[in-house]
């Protein structure tokens, strides 16, 4: 897989001066070397958005939906090689690369769909007041602008789907910055863009490093940024351009709830499993992973040593192994911080019921019991692969508990009853309630966004058209309604 990737550039590829190298965080191992754009080279894909924003605009909806089309067919037809490569660059077990290939697919699809029949508006009658007789509004969406897309490593492939699919679908040009850690799998992207008829200048992808995207972000002729990453680079972009329509999907330390009436022994092992899973799947690196375990004392103490046993049975090793469950974190750092954090709350207090061990950039699945509310795992989203459990007393409680963070994207609440799951959807501050399983499921038609810090707007393609576009009204004068 060591080669040397081009960035795309007003769609078509191109080299710059200077160049990287993505690692394996597995065994450290070249990926590939990638070319990293100069900053006339930057200007100019900014400069073809912006020329082309009206003519993609009014692109006829067939054209935008059949380059969708197309990029849906490509993507099934390179699954395994592009999932072989999710997996070498991001250190993902690829049973869990080749799902994020099969949802990047249904992105594209979904886009697809939705182009052929978007036009997010209606026809109003203004004869309501007498000052309106004869008069008809018409409502339609039209894009705001080019949009900026800056994507994290975390779903290299199906975030920057997020972000790109529904660019297209509206015609609004697109920038597609991703990740330094994982930018393959967007340039493979390119790739299949690139065999579409879609104008010139529609969509770029450049490997830009971080520390030159401010000039990107306050760039005027990008009126739009969606922004998937950390709570602290989000609000930045944001405070930095008031002005422009900013999306943030930020953090989150996801809590699964699991109240009194989820009692019976299948219910448990239910729970348990789904717990371990994904608190786990992507190394724990997942927004909506299972962090918090809030479980009512009446099945406490019969569900925590489930967990414990379904989290130890998970598979840690060699993320292109079918049987891994649990690979490597994204960087040796990002394991080195989670040990600082677990060996910050065992030394605070904490009973360390498993894991807790690190061999270079993999760490071992964790749970935490008796945890200290000031520690930092208990205020932040660890992103890594640990989990803690806490006991409460009866559904006000445990919904309290859910409800003391300063995140909120999405909960999961294990309860068979039709009441308490609409309680729980009107009680939990969160951005998606989850009944009868963890916080982690997200179908990728759906809304998907937080309350409080973990973001502002909503992801989900269809809600992403909306965010890219505004409503612009027609007035007609002079009909006989």
């Amino acid at each position: 897989m060591t080669s040397t990737h081009a960035f795309w550039l007003a769609g078509r590829p191109a080299t710059g001066e200077d160049s990287f190298d993505v690692t394996n965080p597995w065994d450290g191992r070249t990926v590939g070397t990638v070319a990293v754009p100069t900053d006339a080279q930057v200007e100019e894909a900014v400069a073809a958005a912006y020329a082309v924003r009206e003519e993609f605009a009014a692109t006829p909806a067939h054209v935008r939906a059949a380059a969708l089309d197309h990029v849906v067919r490509r993507l099934t037809e390179r699954t395994e090689e592009i999932a072989q490569l999710i997996s070498a660059e991001n250190g993902k077990p690829i049973k869990w690369a080749r799902g994020e290939v099969g949802r990047a697919v249904s992105v594209f699809r979904f886009a697809a769909e939705e182009a052929r029949r978007f036009n997010g508006g209606e026809a109003q009658r203004l004869d309501t007041d007498a000052g309106g007789t004869g008069r008809l509004g018409l409502t339609r969406r039209f894009p705001r602008g080019p949009v900026l897309g800056i994507a994290p490593f975390n779903f290299p492939l199906n975030l920057s789907a997020h972000k790109v699919a529904p660019a297209i679908a509206v015609g609004a040009p697109i920038i597609l910055k991703p990740a330094p850690a994982t930018p393959i799998s967007s340039l493979i992207l390119g790739e299949l863009l690139a065999e579409t008829d879609l104008p010139a200048g529609s969509w770029s992808v450049l490997t830009v490093p971080n520390d030159r995207m401010p000039a990107l972000v306050q760039d005027e002729r990008l009126p739009v940024i969606s922004f998937t990453g950390s709570g602290p680079v989000g609000y930045a972009i944001m405070e930095s351009v008031p002005r422009k329509h900013c999306t943030l999907e930020l953090g989150g330390n996801g809590a699964a709830v699991v109240l009194a009436d989820w009692s019976s022994e299948e219910d448990l092992d239910w729970a348990a499993t789904r717990i371990a899973t994904f608190s786990n799947y992507q190394g724990g690196q997942s927004c909506i992973s299972v962090q918090r375990v809030i479980a009512d004392a009446s099945v406490h103490d019969r569900l925590v040593p489930k967990i414990v046993a379904a989290v130890e049975a998970l598979v840690t090793g060699d993320p292109s192994d079918a049987a891994t469950d649990v690979g490597p974190l994204v960087s040796e750092d990002a394991a080195r911080r989670v040990e600082s954090w677990v060996d910050e709350a065992v030394g605070a207090g904490a009973t360390l019921l498993t894991g807790g061990k690190r061999d270079g950039a993999t760490y071992a699945p964790t749970v935490l019991a008796d945890l200290p509310g000031t520690t930092t795992i208990a205020c932040e989203e660890v992103f890594g692969p640990v989990l803690y459990v806490q006991r409460t007393e009866g559904e006000v409680e445990a919904f309290a508990a859910a409800n003391d963070s300063r995140y909120g994207l999405q909960a999961g609440v294990f309860t068979h009853d039709l009441q308490t799951a609409f309680r729980a959807h009107r009680a939990l501050e969160v951005g998606g309630v989850v009944i009868g399983d963890v916080p982690s499921y997200r179908a990728d038609q759906m809304p998907y966004g937080g309350a409080k810090q973990s973001g502002v707007g909503r992801e989900g393609v269809r809600y992403a058209m909306d965010d890219y576009t505004y409503e612009r009204v027609l007035v007609l004068t002079g009909l006989a309604l």
